[in-house]
This record gives structure tokens, sequence and C-alpha cells, in this order.
């Protein structure tokens, strides 16, 4: 079977659904379906790190990785007209409510790709790279993105993670200390951590 929300095509039947949410002070409608991520809501974690988020004082367009049907990059797209937002995910079906959901809230300043993790990933500068990640994809996907995203970052460029304690907080916490030698814990909610590390000038 292939109808995880991080498989490439999943195979479970369509039933496509449209939901109303307000993010970042404004209201977006959002079409999901079945095989992809939260279909029926805009999930905790998302809106954790979507209101937390404060966008950094260098230049550069951000990176939304595994963004799903799009809450996280739309929603800061929406509200960061000035910047770029790029929004990967590996699932085929996503991307392509990724791209439905971007014109019907009227959200232009987007680029929506398919990627595994960061292989299709040639931009180098990012000011912030925000992930919500595919917990069930497993340890070993979830920290290669916490680790590749530092090659992707600008000088003063930040990753911005949300993760549950209970689904890997402290081992994220611990690789992006190592990574970029600095980790803050920007907020807890209901057992939601807002991670931030910004790699440093060297």
């Amino acid at each position: 079977m292939t109808n995880h929300y991080y498989s490439h095509n999943p195979d479970v039947e369509s039933n496509p659904q449209t939901i109303t949410f307000e993010l970042r002070g404004h209201t977006f409608r959002f079409k999901t379906d079945q095989g992809v991520f939260s279909k029926k809501e805009v999930d905790f974690g998302s809106r954790a790190l979507i209101e937390a988020f404060e966008i950094p004082a260098v230049k550069g367009a951000l990176l939304d990785v595994g963004c799903g049907y799009g809450p996280i990059g739309l929603s800061l797209a929406k509200d960061l007209v000035d910047r770029k937002v790029h929004m990967i995910d590996v699932n085929e079906r996503a991307l392509s409510l990724a791209e439905e959901n971007a014109k019907e809230n009227k959200v232009q300043n987007v680029s929506i790709y398919q990627s595994d993790r960061y292989a299709s990933v040639f931009e180098k500068e990012f000011a912030a790279i925000l992930t919500n990640p595919p917990i069930r994809a497993g340890k070993e996907t979830v920290h290669s993105i916490l680790e590749n995203s530092y090659d992707h970052l600008t000088e003063l460029g930040e990753l911005w993670v949300v993760i549950q304690k209970k689904q890997g907080a402290p081992s994220a916490m611990d690789k992006m200390e190592k990574l970029f030698s600095n980790v803050e814990i920007v907020t807890r909610k209901k057992g939601y951590y807002i991670l931030k590390s910004v790699k440093e000038i060297r």
C-alpha cells in the first residue's frame, strides 16, 4: 500500500473536501483530500508554527518542506507579499491541492514543486526554512530534513520546526544544536515544541 501522506502517489480513493481556516489574520479556503496530511483541518502543530513564525531580518525566500495542501506556505506568502515562498512535498496529490489552493486564495508569490526532501531544491540562500516534518516517515527522514537544511540557508537564515515532545522533540533539539551550535524553544503548546536554529556567520 502507498496511501501514506508521504507517498509519491497515494493509492487511496480521492474524496475531496473544502475547509476554512483563519491564519495570520487571513481567511483561507483549502481543498483537501484523502491521502494527504490532516485532511479534515489545519493541524494544531502547523497552526502553532504559522502563528509563532517571525520573519528573519535577512533577505531571501522562504522554504516550506513537506507543504501538504499548503497551509504553512500559503499563509506566510499571503502575509509576506514581498517574499517568495518555495513549497515542496513528495506527494503529488498534495502538490496538486496546494496549486489549487494558491489560486483559490489568490496567492501568487509561491513556487510549488515536487521534491523528496531537498533533492530538487537548488536555491541555497533561503532566509528561513519551515517544516512540520513527516513523523510517520521515520526518524531518519525527519533528521535528514534537519541536517540538510543548513546548506540551503543564507547566513543568519533560520530553521523553524514544529514537533511534539513525545514524537521526538528532544532528539530534534539535540540534532539542531549539533548542526547550528544553537537551538531555541520559541514556544510550547499542548505538547508541541516550536524550535528555531540560526545559521551563524562563519
